[in-house]
Order: C-alpha cells, then sequence, then structure tokens
C-alpha cells in the first residue's frame, strides 16, 4: 500500500511517466556518446586497445579522403535544403488551396514514397542509373540519339542521382510539415487580405511565410542534420561504401568504412564526433539567425 501511495502521490507520479524517456535517453544516447568521446582518443585493437591522445583527430586533417567526404556531404545537404523546403512548401499551399481536388490522393502519391524501403529505392535508382544501354535513362537518351552514359561514374550525374533520391523520398514528408502549418494559420487574415485586394503572390509573401517561419526553422534544422548524415542512400546507390573517385563518399560513408569494414574504431569514433560537432554548429548558427534563442518581447 506505501509503495502504491508512493506512485500515485501527485509530486512522485510526473517522474515515473518520464522515467522510462530518462533511462532510455541515458542508455542509447549519452551512455554511446561518452563511449565514443573515450574511444576517439584510443587506437582499439582485435587484441589491445591503446590511448593514443589527439592522434585519431591529427590524422583527420590530413587526410584527404575525409575532406573529399566532407565537401561531398556539403554539396548534397546544400543541394537538399535548396530543393527539399521551398518546393515542399509550394505544394502544401497548393494542396490546401482551393484550386486542388482530391486532396488526400495527392497527399498519398507525394507520401508513398516516404514508405519504401531505402535499401529498395536504391537498388531501383541504381538499376535507373546503370550505366548499361538496359538502364532506363540510357534508354531515354539512345532514343533522342544521345548515346549512352556512366551515370554514377561522374560526380556530377552521381550527386544528382543522390540528390534525386533524397527529393523522391522526403518531399512529401515535409510538405505535410508544412501543411501542419498552414493549419495553424488563422483564415482570417486570408479573408482580410482578400477584402484589401491583395494578389495570391502578396498572400504568400507577406502572410504564410512569414506564419510559417517556426516550420520552416523546423525543416530546416532537421535537413542539416538529415544532409551531412545521409549515408545508405549512397551505400545502395553505390552498392557499397566505395565508389568511382569517391564522388558518393560521404562522412557516414568514411565513418562505416574505417570504422567497421577497417576495423578501426577509434578513429571512425573521431570522425562521428567530427561531423557531430559540425552539425551542431551550423544547426546553432542558423537557429541564432533566424532569431530562435531571442526573448519575446513583452
Amino acid at each position: 500500500m506505501k509503495i502504491k501511495k508512493f506512485l500515485y502521490s501527485q509530486k512522485v507520479a510526473p517522474y515515473v511517466f518520464v522515467l522510462p524517456f530518462i533511462l532510455s535517453f541515458l542508455l542509447f544516447w549519452i551512455y554511446p556518446l561518452c563511449s565514443t568521446v573515450v574511444m576517439s582518443f584510443q587506437d582499439i585493437g582485435p587484441a589491445m586497445t591503446e590511448w593514443v591522445g589527439f592522434k585519431n583527430y591529427q590524422k583527420l586533417l590530413k587526410d584527404t579522403t575525409f575532406h573529399t567526404a566532407i565537401i561531398n556531404s556539403f554539396q548534397y545537404m546544400v543541394l537538399t535544403l535548396v530543393l527539399l523546403i521551398p518546393f515542399p512548401m509550394l505544394y502544401a499551399v497548393l494542396i490546401d488551396s482551393r484550386l486542388v481536388k482530391a486532396k488526400g490522393f495527392w497527399k498519398a502519391c507525394l507520401y508513398v514514397p516516404a514508405l519504401t524501403s531505402v535499401v529498395i529505392s536504391g537498388t531501383l535508382f541504381r538499376l535507373m542509373f546503370s550505366e548499361y544501354q538496359t538502364g532506363q535513362l540510357n534508354v531515354i537518351t539512345s532514343a533522342l540519339g544521345l548515346g549512352t552514359f556512366k551515370w554514377l561514374k561522374v560526380k556530377a550525374t552521381g550527386l544528382f542521382a543522390l540528390v534525386l533520391v533524397c527529393c523522391w523520398r522526403w518531399t512529401g514528408v515535409n510538405m505535410l510539415y508544412f501543411i501542419s502549418g498552414l493549419k495553424s494559420i488563422d483564415t482570417a487574415l486570408y479573408e482580410s487580405a482578400d477584402i484589401d485586394g491583395a494578389s495570391a503572390t502578396q498572400k504568400l509573401r507577406y502572410i504564410t511565410i512569414p506564419l510559417l517561419k517556426p516550420t520552416i526553422i523546423y525543416v530546416l534544422t532537421i535537413s542539416i542534420y538529415a544532409g551531412l548524415s545521409m549515408f545508405m542512400e549512397s551505400y545502395m546507390l553505390w552498392a557499397g561504401p566505395d565508389s568511382p573517385n569517391n564522388i558518393g563518399l560521404t562522412i557516414v560513408g568514411y565513418l562505416y568504412k574505417r570504422g567497421i569494414t577497417k576495423n578501426d574504431l577509434g578513429y571512425g569514433s573521431a570522425i562521428g564526433l567530427v561531423l557531430l560537432a559540425i552539425a551542431l554548429v551550423i544547426n546553432i548558427v542558423q537557429l541564432i539567425l533566424n532569431g530562435t534563442f531571442k526573448k519575446e518581447e513583452r
């Protein structure tokens, strides 16, 4: 009875409800993070572990392959930000308007790719961009008299394939975020704008976009992290962590290659922490620039 009374008390009950989250957070986030920090200062071998200080980080500064992975990840992140924020927002505005019929159908069409396994989608796009004559894109270019191309062996077309996979899978998800944000906007504002004779472009510029700012910041934040941490799309597109001249190598891909494939967990841990630091710095800077940390004026 005392235990039941203790658990049902108003002071203890809130902590009981949040306890599973706290335990999972400590077990699956804090503990792995602390372990990674420790391992990044070690040389971990099959039979022994040696403390090497900042040696792994010093190697990263001179590692040209790691520098290539950073450049590739940044290019991928920037391109996905340029495409996966304005276009899903535009689709959300169109679907939420009176111009589009069968709204549920179009939502489903755009969201279904997100339900597809990245393994399946990556394999399909690898077949589509195949260098052989049977590849879908080469069939089209051959029919147009342009010949065939080695799509996944050239930097520009390989990056295009990666970005296309990303846009195909995540446009619908971001669109739903923006639709949710649009539902929170008071329709009276649009009615007032109609009375004042505002055009559709003016309503989008002066009402929709400013009031969607919290949603835009959220989508921007998760897109920055997703862009820098991309791995499976590249892995499936090139059927492994290796790609011609490292054109598809990302930071996480290099982490997998060094930490798992070559069993260099210390060096892989250093790569992971550098990725975490880069993602944190970029997101904190963009949140500050967007005024997220500013105190509201009363």
